[in-house]
């Protein structure tokens, strides 16, 4: 039997997110009782709750959206790369000893917990090193923390390396459990036609 690693964090009101953005939220619009068999809520939510993937309009201007791309970035042969109290930023010297033969798909463990609440002090990738796993071939790069560029980045320098190779992106990661190595990665968006981002249930699995 495979094993599985389910690397999404769980979706309530306290997920964290980013100061100002769209905090989880749900009402029931039938329950079951007399005359309703079911039960049915409504949810609110910023895309970028919990484990999510960007889409390229998230930071580019007429960009795709999330529904519009291609899913095989978000399946498929992965690494997973410790580079845990990294500092600020991965850059390619936490990178360089574990690449080697790697797949197109790379998740980088900079924390030993994943974070249950807001900080803006989290490890985010240096650009230097979107563009060593870009000319490396890989198509989607990941990490435990809330954004691949630091909280106070205006420029994006990291997301902007993406939409200049055509890479795509996963955050909010749960990697604590996670020895490095190789997996399979299924971590599938919603096809959200006109969104920026979307959720996903993102699980790791393990190699024949």
């Amino acid at each position: 039997m495979k094993r599985l690693w389910d690397i999404s964090p769980p979706i309530d009101p306290d997920s964290p997110l980013f100061p100002g953005d769209t905090r989880y939220s749900q009402r029931w619009t039938a329950t079951i009782g007399p005359g309703c068999p079911v039960n049915i809520s409504a949810i609110t939510l910023s895309p970028h709750t919990g484990a999510h993937a960007d889409a390229p309009l998230h930071y580019g201007i007429g960009a795709a959206t999330i529904g519009q791309v291609d899913l095989l970035p978000y399946l498929g042969p992965c690494r997973v790369i410790h580079a845990i109290d990294c500092g600020p930023l991965v850059e390619p010297r936490h990178l360089l000893h574990a690449l080697d033969g790697v797949p197109p798909r790379v998740l980088v463990r900079t924390c030993t917990a994943a974070p249950t609440a807001w900080s803006d002090a989290f490890s985010a990738y240096a650009p230097e090193s979107i563009e060593l796993l870009a000319g490396l071939g890989v198509l989607l790069v990941g990490i435990d923390s809330q954004s691949i560029d630091p909280a106070d980045s205006k420029q994006l320098h990291s997301h902007h390396g993406l939409l200049r190779h055509g890479l795509r992106v996963l955050e909010n990661l749960v990697l604590d459990d996670v020895p490095a190595g190789d997996y399979e990665l299924i971590a599938l968006p919603l096809k959200l036609m006109a969104a920026d981002a979307s959720p996903v249930r993102a699980v790791l699995r393990s190699l024949p």
